[in-house]
């Protein structure tokens, strides 16, 4: 058959010096499905874990209502779903079963009612045991977390249940509603499956519902799973970092598997939307000419064709050159991702300064990504930046609202090239 996937792959120059040391080589790998898989449509096995603690009461539990009712509306009969809230105890609303009855299952969210505390791992542990009785690789099998506030008392419990979930290949989205939950446990429960975060500002029930919405599409658009990325380097080249570049900024956890390999899970593509890895080498120096520094392979899974272990590559080759006219000539696609992925480091960098009390470091970093955002025409988030650190220059602490803004919304930056 055709390969179900391709692998483009850029650098940021194409020739580098001759110098007398090292250098830093940015490589951009696409990865997307071809027209091979474009027809696979895999059945879903999805969980709703829906936060209706007191604090939900309102416009906030109204909207959740409605997104979810809108999510249910999008399966057929093949899908299986389950609906769990959760406040201080837990209830299944509804056991997984086939998306059979739209109509009842839209009744029993309009059931829904806001009491209590919050306490998420009861809500995940039954999310997980529902889940678990259609669990196949033959599903797309997700669980879709929401909440407004903290959990009390339980994180160790929710990123354990974020491991087994993980280990199962049951991938969290954990959405934030407002601006008083947790987003450091939201981000680890996400790292922990193989899922994602996001920040749903309150009081715009429009970005709930497209939330909900993309959520599900984007598992029904699945057609690749256990998509693993492999770099293996020639000698003295060395790794510095691995990001994903898209559809989401994301610093991705690399394992060396030895001196030269480095290995970077990727998890699930969809036909609509492919990956984008930015990965940056530190490259030695060499005499003019071509060579070749690295070799990429993605390693995948397409169980709609019971296929396994299927593997595309690609060569990465860079040229060295005396000449200084060539050597500054850049590739503007990949220095543009390089942009926006720095942008979104250099908040990141300046929250984790601010949290250790390293106020100058911090207001430096975010005043420079204000100016990237700015230049990039982010207007809004670049406004976001410059309050933040006013406030830090002033002595006060980093609003809930600004660091969740721009903790979450950076990481989308990458998407709007595709606008």
């Amino acid at each position: 058959m055709a390969e179900a996937l391709t692998l483009h792959v850029q650098t940021n120059k194409a020739y580098f010096p001759v110098t007398g040391g090292q250098q830093l080589a940015y490589i951009l790998m696409e990865v997307r499905a071809t027209e091979a898989i474009a027809h696979i449509k895999m059945p879903l096995n999805f969980g709703l874990v829906l936060d209706h603690s007191g604090s939900m009461s309102g416009s906030k539990l109204d909207n959740m209502k409605a997104a979810a009712k809108l999510a249910v509306q999008q399966m057929g009969p093949q899908d299986l779903v389950s609906i769990i809230i959760f406040d201080d105890k837990v209830k299944v609303m509804a056991p997984a079963q086939p998306v059979a009855d739209v109509t009842a299952l839209q009744a029993t969210i309009d059931s829904i009612r806001a009491a209590g505390g919050t306490q998420m791992s009861l809500g995940l542990r039954a999310g997980l045991e529902e889940l678990r009785k259609g669990l196949t690789a033959q599903r797309v099998n997700r669980i879709l977390l929401l909440t407004d506030g903290e959990t009390y008392g339980d994180e160790p419990k929710c990123l354990a249940l974020a491991g087994e979930a993980g280990q199962q290949q049951i991938a969290i989205t954990a959405l934030g509603l407002g601006n008083e939950w947790n987003e450091k446990l939201l981000d680890q429960i996400a790292q922990a499956s193989g899922g994602g975060a996001d920040f749903i500002p309150d009081g715009k029930p429009d970005v709930i519902l497209d939330t909900f919405q993309q959520q599900v599409w984007a598992a029904q658009a699945t057609v690749v799973q256990n998509a693993q990325l492999v770099l293996r380097l020639v000698p003295g080249v060395l790794p510095r970092a691995v990001w994903r570049a898209a559809p989401l900024i994301e610093k991705l956890d690399h394992r060396v598997l030895s001196d030269r390999d480095v290995q970077v899970p990727l998890g699930d593509l969809n036909r609509d939307q492919g990956q984008s890895v930015l990965a940056e080498l530190l490259v030695p120096s060499r005499q003019p000419g071509a060579y070749r520094i690295a070799q990429a392979e993605v390693i995948y899974d397409v169980p709609g064709m019971q296929l396994r272990g299927e593997r595309v590559r690609s060569d990465i080759l860079i040229n060295f050159t005396p000449d200084l006219a060539l050597a500054q000539q850049s590739n503007p696609h990949v220095l543009n991702i390089v942009e926006r992925v720095t942008a979104h480091k250099l908040q990141t960098k300046a929250l984790e300064e601010a949290a250790v009390g390293n106020i100058v470091a911090a207001t430096q970093k975010l005043r420079a990504a204000a100016t990237r955002l700015l230049e990039m025409g982010e207007t809004d988030l670049a406004q976001t930046a410059e309050a933040e650190t006013q406030r830090l220059e002033r002595g006060e602490q980093l609003s809930s609202s600004g660091t969740k803004k721009l903790r979450y919304e950076t990481r989308k930056l990458t998407q709007k090239l595709d606008d």
